[in-house]
């Protein structure tokens, strides 16, 4: 059958979830989530994986450990493509792609390579070009200022502040979501944001940090 996007009853039952967030609830509308939510986006990931890479879903239950919100399920369904992120919710899709958080030994590349008239300057040209696209980029985390060791009049200290980098971009929920349209937005965004992508991979690169995981 393959990826025809999500239907209204997906955006129904997150929306419900956000009103009552409980484990009842969650096993009344379980066959739903299933079938309406998560099956959608098996397919897409599917159809992705040949051009972006592998995907996975993340698990619809929160870690309330160390959080004073003690709601058990995330109101949303969110899912890694390769670099890329998806996510899907009541208000309707967003996609995301980069550095989220970076480690230690990748900050200090990063930094780094920001600084550095060559590479530092293509990273400026790649923001720009990517948003004058309409994409949002911009860092996980902001210093308030320059980090240490470099000057707080860098050409590029607003790049040198973040301690993450991301490409994002929302749409609000539409007629569009529930057809093939929605995979057509997300492999368009990946395809822009990929010149971003290729340059943290480039520059950056994975953590060799123990018990990091992959960033």
């Amino acid at each position: 059958m393959g990826f025809t996007g999500w239907k209204v009853e997906a955006l129904e039952f997150f929306e419900g979830l956000e009103v009552d967030n409980s484990k009842a609830y969650w096993q009344r509308h379980k066959d739903v989530y299933d079938t309406i939510v998560r099956a959608p986006m098996e397919e897409l990931l599917a159809e992705l994986e040949p051009e972006f890479g592998e995907g996975r879903i993340f698990r619809p239950y929160r870690d309330v450990r160390f959080s004073r919100d003690k709601s058990p399920y995330k109101t949303a369904i969110g899912a890694t493509v390769g670099e890329g992120y998806v996510q899907v919710d009541a208000r309707g899709l967003a996609v995301g792609s980069g550095k989220w958080e970076m480690a230690p030994d990748q900050l200090e590349r990063y930094r780094a390579a920001v600084a550095a008239d060559t590479s530092g300057e293509e990273l400026s040209r790649l923001v720009s070009a990517a948003r004058a696209k309409k994409l949002d980029v911009h860092g996980h985390d902001v210093l308030k200022t320059a980090p240490k060791g470099y000057p707080k009049d860098h050409p590029r200290i607003e790049l040198l502040r973040y301690k993450g980098l991301i490409a994002w971009r929302e749409w609000p929920a539409g007629a569009w979501l529930g057809t093939k349209r929605a995979k057509d937005r997300i492999v368009g965004f990946l395809e822009q944001a990929q010149p971003l992508v290729e340059w943290l991979e480039t520059n950056v690169g994975e953590s060799t940090l123990p018990d990091r995981g992959r960033r």
